[in-house]
């Protein structure tokens, strides 16, 4: 079988030892969950410790999507560990090489434990993913009321109650053509439900595409009459 193309080409391969290690990592923690993880009374308790790292692939698929986009400005809600995080990070660093301007990913934790060792994972890859993130740690509803510049996506791979409530605080901030990017719409179809009616809205200002990926992932670009 022919190995997938990785559109990581030009990154440096300890950054590719490590992503590698950490999706490993995740993934295995992901297979050991009871099958009602997701749905116990105790989630939060449950993940505590837990990667959930967006799957690889959709990993590269979002950093293809950030160079086609040219981001330079990323909010990701809800960055754990900060496996995915490194990827746009990646994108952007590659982006400001190639056109110029400065560039930032935001990234929210709650989770301090969690804050510290993606700082730690974030280190290991050196400055090219250090030193444009900007980890914003506690209630999201209060950190992202800073100053954040023109938004050229936002990834939602939270907590689902959070998500509607994190796209209604970012979107003022959002440029024409942005995009929002949601995981695991169709196996958490239900829990989405208030945010998937958001973007499919009339008038929403929004178009939407379910991507087939493992468990749905939800594309939605931002383009709203009269801009």
């Amino acid at each position: 079988m022919t190995t997938p193309p990785n559109p990581l080409q030009d990154v440096p391969s300890h950054i590719h030892t490590l992503l590698n290690r950490l999706h490993a990592e995740s993934l295995a923690q992901e297979t050991a969950l009871p099958a009602d993880a997701f749905q116990a009374s105790n989630f939060h308790e449950v993940m505590r410790d837990k990667f959930i790292a967006l799957d690889q692939d959709k990993c590269h698929f979002i950093y293809q999507l950030c160079r086609s986009i040219n981001a330079k400005t990323i909010v990701e809600a809800g960055t754990s560990y900060g496996v995915s995080t490194i990827y746009l990070a990646l994108a952007v660093a590659a982006n400001v090489a190639a056109t110029g301007g400065k560039g930032t990913v935001v990234g929210t934790e709650y989770e301090a434990n969690k804050a510290e060792q993606a700082r730690a994972y974030w280190r290991e890859c050196g400055g090219v993913v250090e030193d444009l993130i900007d980890l914003r740690e506690g209630d999201l509803r209060e950190t992202l009321k800073e100053d954040v510049a023109e938004v050229d996506l936002l990834l939602l791979d939270i907590w689902t109650p959070m998500a509607l409530p994190t796209l209604q605080l970012i979107q003022p901030k959002m440029r024409y053509g942005a995009i929002v990017i949601a995981d695991n719409t169709v196996k958490s179809g239900v829990k989405y439900k208030e945010l998937l009616d958001y973007l499919r809205a009339p008038q929403s200002g929004f178009t939407n595409l379910t991507l087939p990926y493992s468990n749905g992932l939800e594309m939605s670009v931002y383009l709203p009459q009269g801009q």
